[in-house]
């Protein structure tokens, strides 16, 4: 289960057994929440998030600092998912330091895939 970023007390991940669409697991402490991205045309157009069977929820709190970092790391979060499903390479953690306050739409890239 790779570690894909973690910021404050929350820690991104991927499960090794994953499926479509891509998402992420977001976990503090006992909570975890799973948010999809959804993407058309390269651009992350929602974030779906759902709950994990068996666990509770994000808190509101954690769950909008979680879709802030999903927005602006959308692509990253892409890239990751392509690198490790897909390539079958090894992802590593980024420790993510600060968001900015401005939200932005950035076209997610793909390696190889530019327009």
């Amino acid at each position: 289960m790779p570690e894909i970023f973690e910021y404050l007390n929350l820690v991104f991940s991927f499960y090794s057994n994953e499926h479509e669409p891509i998402h992420v697991h977001v976990k503090s402490s006992e909570r975890e929440s799973i948010f999809d991205l959804i993407i058309k045309e390269k651009v992350l157009v929602e974030i779906k998030q759902r709950n994990r069977q068996g666990k509770k929820p994000l808190t509101n709190k954690e769950e909008k600092i979680a879709r802030e970092l999903i927005e602006q790391y959308s692509s990253k979060i892409v890239a990751k998912w392509v690198d490790f499903f897909v390539l079958g390479t090894r992802v590593r953690k980024t420790f993510v330091k600060e968001l900015t306050k401005k939200k932005i739409k950035i076209p997610i890239q793909l390696k190889g895939k530019s327009k």
